[in-house]
């Protein structure tokens, strides 16, 4: 037994030197070297260096994301492929080694002495017709390994390991983006429930309006005009108001699917709008930077180093394939003597495949593994690309959609002051009630306006945290070291 496993171990080390696969190299980044200086912020602030709950101020949040990358059944899914294509790794990198089997056996055999011309006794009398006789069988073999002279097995193995990288920071991926849908669609109830509470302020006030115009009209101030402009102002409001009721079921449905069923209580109370702006600033840094933060980055490149291990695979299976069978072991007719020394014996031998023709096959496999590296090359490319598109997108919203929302808060002032003063001038009889049915839905209007701005900007700044690979923060990045 300790020949053979020498034996083998031996020849394990003699294979598998050479590898006919591409050496890998990343390309370059398809971006330009740096973010448009005009959007670039002034903070100091890594985002890949924080956790999403150092990044959200919003203790509801901070609790709504912590159920989502607990329970979301997508992310479980992703999980669960993680293990599959460890699996599957273990399983090619396991051929680079021999498997190693023992086998015993025990044999009673009757042969009759008619089917051996050599012992038949022919009609001699009193002679048997038949032998009977035992055969006891242990021992340890190598079954058919493959000497891996030529990388195939190796490049193989390579292929399914960054495969498996690739899986792993495909689910970091899914990680961030589960962040992200979690934070917007959160935004999203808190601005409709922002929007309902004015919807239902507005409705009050018009109804108190509406009472108004109707005692005007019947104490023959005004006519039926003013009364029905004040009544369609309120249905307004109050059409508003169960849109804005229905947008909210579906924003909490779609956010029980995103934390993986029902919502329990108590969580944290949340902030207003204006209350989840975070003061910290972020570096945006280099779009190179990206490569090493970004996991949908990381798992392009590990599908690019896949496509690269199958085309050296694809290359080796032009050569012969060398492989080994041997054992030892004892046999004998009797069990007491099994172990015996005259009982000892072994085999070995190599074995050699020599392709010949194969009409095409092995040159349209290998034509099969180069197209794939350029397609992953492209697929490396275009992940670049929509990173560095992501980055830049929401560098520009941040800026623009703070301006925005300040320029909405000034508008609200002015048409709070415009609907104040047309108020004014209807009851002093200077203007009809069309200027304050005017003034009233500018007002409406621009304050639900500033609302989904808020929101927006704040969406806006959750996905800048995650563009620039925040929300990983102090979680184990699998892909490394692994």
């Amino acid at each position: 037994m300790k020949h053979l496993i020498a034996l083998a171990l031996a020849s394990t080390m003699l294979a598998g030197c050479a590898s006919m696969a591409p050496d890998h190299v990343r390309p370059a980044p398809a971006t330009t070297p740096t973010f448009d200086s005009e959007y670039l912020p002034d903070g100091e602030v890594v985002a890949s260096q924080l956790s999403y709950r150092e990044w959200f101020v919003d203790p509801r949040l901070r609790g709504l994301v912590a159920l989502a990358l607990e329970n979301n059944r997508d992310l479980l899914a992703a999980t669960a492929r993680i293990e599959q294509a460890r699996a599957r790794y273990r399983i090619q990198d396991s051929r680079r080694l021999p498997d190693i089997v023992a086998d015993a056996g025990a044999v009673r055999t009757r042969q009759p002495l008619s089917a051996n011309p050599a012992l038949d006794t022919g009609d001699v009398e009193g002679a048997p017709d038949a032998i009977t006789f035992n055969r006891f069988d242990v021992g340890v073999g190598v079954s058919a390994f493959e000497l891996d002279f030529w990388g195939r097995v190796a490049s193989l193995s390579d292929a399914a390991r960054a495969e498996y990288l690739a899986t792993v920071a495909a689910q970091r991926a899914f990680y961030l983006s589960l962040i992200a849908d979690t934070a917007a669609t959160y935004y999203e109830i808190v601005e409709t429930e922002e929007q309902i509470a004015l919807a239902e302020a507005t409705a009050e006030s018009r109804r108190e309006g509406l009472r108004i115009a109707k005692v005007r009209l019947d104490n023959g101030v005004t006519s039926a005009l003013p009364f029905r402009q004040a009544e369609t102002l309120l249905t307004q409001a109050e059409q508003r108001l169960a849109a804005e009721q229905l947008t909210l079921a579906r924003l909490h449905n779609q956010l029980a699917v995103l934390v993986g069923g029902t919502i329990p209580e108590p969580l944290p109370d949340g902030l207003a709008l204006a209350q989840q702006g975070n003061e910290r600033r972020l570096a945006a840094g280099l779009p190179s930077t990206l490569l090493f933060v970004r996991p949908d980055i990381v798992a392009a490149e590990e599908q690019l180093r896949a496509a690269r291990a199958n085309i050296g695979a694809a290359r080796a299976a032009f050569f012969p394939t060398i492989s080994l069978t041997g054992n030892t072991g004892f046999s004998s007719s009797s069990l007491d003597d099994l172990f015996s020394g005259s009982g000892w014996g072994w085999s070995f031998g190599p074995a050699i495949s020599l392709p010949i023709f194969d009409w095409g096959a092995r040159e349209a496999n290998l034509a099969l593994a180069q197209a794939l590296e350029v397609e992953q090359v492209a697929n490396y490319d275009r992940t670049v690309q929509e990173a560095f598109r992501e980055v830049s997108d929401a560098l520009a919203g941040r800026r623009w959609l703070a301006e925005q929302v300040a320029t909405l808060e000034r508008a609200v002032i002015a048409q709070e002051r415009i609907a104040h003063i047309a108020r004014l001038r209807y009851r002093e009889g200077v203007t009809n009630y069309l200027e304050v049915l005017d003034a009233e839905r500018n007002l409406f209007n621009a304050r639900q306006e500033l609302l989904a701005t808020e929101r927006a900007l704040l969406q806006n700044c959750a996905t800048l945290f995650v563009a620039l690979g925040g929300g990983i923060g102090d979680e184990k990045l699998l892909w490394q070291g692994t």
